[in-house]
């Protein structure tokens, strides 16, 4: 995961109780059996809200909800579809200049991008974010503060310095990710309220494969993905042999998380000194499970328990690790929802 994604997708308790973001993710690809040639999905604070591909030539609603945008805005689904196969002819246009660039023929290639905005509807500030990568690795990435290109790749600095030197492109650039993309993820949050303002407490338990191995504490079914999970002694958060895992998602929406603690120097007789503790944002109080050899099960006990991290199709392109679309040949920006593109 890049920095720039660690950036996007942390969550803290309390303070981000109001953060929501609007992430879009464009791939085009080649040499890839089986798996559309282009594929766009967006997602709204890890809700995918749309998709369309090549095969599919049609942008379709992920979540009911999103249906609602048709009674503000009649033609919204049907200009989303005009753009997503507007974009295939773009994005097909790219991969192979890219190809060469690099000085490429066949085999698989794939061209990305992701651009995304955040907004805090409690202080609301505002930011927005682009990267281009290609085959697995950063291309271009716009820096959020000083609006400027930077190219990690001696193939895209001929392109960062036509973007730099070009004001009318970095005006609307910046533009559309602090004010147009802004005002889209309010109207989505408006839209989705009842499902992304929503909270729900995990199921939490206990684990041990075996009477010397670490004590894992896992929490499952919560969201939204905000959560913080530890282990405390004696009422003091403790961090000495304690493993954290990340916060994955689940395949019905919600998400689990899980964090180990080694207690193979500690008396059994001390272990009830030990609790864990999961706190979810949007809940003021803690749920804490004090650590009771009887409520401890074995991984014998626990063969019925499964863990099924949920993979978005796009994620077999490395959607979540690699970001990036079109550096090297030009840059597109459209005002979304009126279908006007940019090309440069």
């Amino acid at each position: 995961m890049t920095p720039l994604m660690v950036l996007i997708l942390v969550g803290i308790r309390g303070s981000m109780a109001a953060f929501h973001f609007l992430k879009y993710f464009y791939t085009a690809s080649s040499g890839i059996p089986n798996f559309p040639s282009y594929v766009s999905v967006g997602f709204v604070d890890e809700v995918q809200i749309s998709y369309c591909d090549s095969n599919i030539n049609k942008n379709i609603p992920k979540q009911e909800w999103m249906n609602k945008v048709s009674s503000e805005h009649l033609n919204y689904w049907k200009e989303e579809t005009q753009t997503c196969r507007d974009k295939q002819q773009t994005f097909k246009t790219s991969l192979e200049i890219a190809k060469q660039r690099f000085n490429q023929t066949g085999e698989a290639h794939i061209y990305q991008q992701m651009y995304s905005c955040d907004w805090d509807d409690e202080t609301g500030e505002a930011r927005g974010y682009d990267q281009f990568g290609y085959d697995g690795e950063d291309l271009i990435t716009l820096d959020p503060n000083t609006q400027q290109w930077i190219a990690p790749k001696p193939q895209a600095v001929i392109t960062t310095n036509r973007w730099n030197n070009d004001r009318a492109i970095k005006d609307l650039e910046k533009f559309y990710l602090t004010e147009t993309c802004v005002e889209w993820l309010k109207k989505y949050v408006n839209y989705g309220q009842s499902s992304l303002m929503r909270t729900v407490r995990p199921s939490v338990s206990l684990h041990q494969k075996s009477s010397s191995s670490p004590v894992r504490c896992f929490a499952t079914g919560f969201y939204p993905n905000r959560a913080e999970m530890f282990w405390r002694k004696d009422g003091e958060e403790i961090h000495e042999g304690v493993e954290k895992g990340e916060i994955v998602p689940n395949n019905d929406g919600t998400y689990q998380m899980s964090v180990h603690i080694d207690l193979s120097s500690v008396p059994t007789e001390d272990w009830s000194k030990y609790e864990c503790v999961f706190q979810l944002s949007g809940v003021n109080e803690d749920m804490t499970h004090r650590l009771e050899k009887t409520r401890i099960l074995t991984n014998e006990s626990n063969t019925n328990i499964l863990i099924i991290p949920v993979v978005v199709v796009v994620a077999v392109l490395g959607l979540f690790a690699v970001i990036g679309f079109i550096a090297v040949i030009g840059f597109i920006l459209y005002k979304k929802k009126n279908g006007e593109k940019r090309v440069f």
